[in-house]
């Protein structure tokens, strides 16, 4: 074995403990808190600086966590980092008291539930994955049951309303132009919910060495092709060890 990996669940996420947002006097659910997390895990479990390999969402705890504690991360690879299309600084001024008004709605009545239990099923859940992933053979009924199981437990509807209502914290556009370590990031050609098109523009700051376009392949490129994203992800972590 070359290197040493580990797969954490964010807090709220996965197996990870489900603490109630509304126990909290401030927003807890947030990338400073998801980023202080991965730093901690490196501190008291890597016990070592380390890469950061990240999709989606996860893309902005791993630049957060580089933003907060530069010394821990080595470099950090991006796979389809989520645009966050739906945060207040991307609504037009005129929408903005309509989505707030429309967050409320969600955390605060029995709309929010309903929504939820009409999600967290393997029906549901299966087609949501089909839309992500280009290649739907790789849509599993293992995969349906890994990811639906854990958004079973308690608590976890409160982090999800918590998480669709979150639309503010950083964009990515405002974190990489202060990370130090070298990024790469690479992008599923077929991603249905973060364009390729739209991804492009990242490829222009300074910190990221490279942008590569994953052909033939949608959101989760590292679970849809691992063919094409461990060879990147290799020679990554070569080149900067």
């Amino acid at each position: 074995m070359a290197n040493r990996v580990y797969a954490i669940d964010l807090i709220g996420y996965g197996y990870s403990d489900k603490p109630n947002p509304r126990e909290f006097e401030e927003s807890f659910y947030t990338f400073e808190t998801w980023g202080e997390q991965l730093n901690t895990f490196c501190a008291e479990v890597v016990k070592s600086d380390a890469f950061f390999i990240c999709n989606s969402i996860g893309g902005l705890v791993g630049l957060q966590a580089a933003v907060m504690e530069p010394q821990t991360c080595k470099g950090i690879v991006l796979l389809d980092i989520s645009l966050r299309m739906l945060h207040i600084n991307k609504q037009p001024w005129f929408g903005r008291p309509f989505i707030r008004s429309f967050q409320n709605l969600l955390r605060n009545t029995v709309i929010g539930k309903l929504f939820f239990n009409a999600v967290a099923t393997p029906e549901s859940v299966k087609n949501i994955l089909c839309q992500c992933y280009h290649d739907t053979s790789a849509v599993t009924d293992e995969l349906v049951q890994m990811i639906l199981q854990p958004g079973l437990d308690p608590g976890a509807v409160d982090v999800f309303l918590e998480f669709i209502c979150y639309s503010g914290g950083p964009l990515p556009e405002d974190l990489l132009p202060m990370v130090k370590c070298p990024v790469l990031v690479a992008w599923g050609e077929k991603d249905p919910w973060e364009p390729v098109e739209l991804g492009r523009a990242y490829g222009s700051f300074d910190a990221v060495e490279d942008f590569v376009v994953l052909p033939n392949v949608g959101h989760c490129p590292q679970d849809e092709a691992p063919e094409l994203v461990n060879p990147l992800v290799e020679s990554f972590v070569k080149l900067h060890s």
